[in-house]
């Protein structure tokens, strides 16, 4: 209780509050698209739930990490080398959580590009099945981005209340903005193939970060960033052209 009255009343506890929760903000984002497309797969009815289950999974276990903050160090200590590289479990948890992503967006772009058997889908035909799936893929994903989000936090402040508060704040904006962005990427099937190539880009990054090449977040977020400018652009402009087709009739 004393830690937390000295840090209340510490102007840089403060400012190392908000660029912490910024910081995982913007690294939830990688989370949420993923959430968002995986839960368009069910049924409308489920989707939701789905949404604010993965969400709250996702929370569960950032808070379990904190309580591990020790442990979670450790990840980062050089477990073997190979090819000159040594690799520890977190880099190893970034490489299998980049190559499922890979793997998943690969497989959503040709569903969406050859549509050929959509009862063939990786969510199973019963709705139950479907459900469980989609949970349990959203838990493996929600691992590898708390890894990744809980090892930044470490790296910023060495105060567990001030990463605590960070992250709840950041996992309360994924639930606020969950159904929203959901709603808008399955209203846009042109943002959904948009989305898809950010996963592929954000599990080739996973995958040169656990690898030991250093991607800086900043580059990758601005390509997302313009790249969703550019679509809105396209957007406003068919938008457009549908209101003069529909004046001129």
């Amino acid at each position: 209780m004393q830690e937390i009255m000295t840090l209340i009343q510490d102007p840089a506890a403060w400012v190392a509050l908000v660029t912490l929760i910024v910081m995982e903000v913007v690294l939830g984002i990688d989370n949420l698209i993923f959430i968002s497309i995986l839960t368009n797969k069910l049924p409308p009815e489920q989707r939701e739930k789905a949404r604010k289950i993965g969400i709250g999974l996702a929370l569960v276990m950032r808070l379990v990490l904190l309580g591990t903050v020790a442990w979670i160090v450790q990840l980062t200590t050089p477990v073997f080398e190979a090819f000159g590289h040594p690799f520890s479990w977190k880099d190893m948890i970034l490489i299998a959580g980049g190559l499922f992503l890979v793997w998943k967006a690969t497989k959503e772009i040709h569903h969406s590009v050859d549509p050929v058997d959509h009862e063939e889908d990786f969510i199973a035909k019963s709705a139950t099945t479907g459900f469980a799936s989609a949970i349990g893929q959203i838990l493996l994903l929600d691992l590898v981005f708390s890894v990744d989000s809980i090892i930044t936090a470490v790296g910023m402040t060495p105060h567990l209340p001030i990463m605590v508060v960070a992250v709840i704040v950041a996992v309360t904006v994924m639930l606020v903005a969950a159904t929203p962005l959901a709603n808008f990427i399955e209203s846009n099937p042109t943002i959904v193939m948009l989305a898809l190539a950010f996963l592929m880009m954000i599990g080739t990054t996973l995958i040169a970060e656990g690898m030991g090449f250093h991607v800086p977040k900043g580059y990758v977020y601005a390509a997302m960033a313009f790249s969703a400018l550019v679509e809105v652009l396209n957007m406003i402009a068919r938008n457009a052209r549908k209101r003069k087709r529909d004046a001129a009739h």
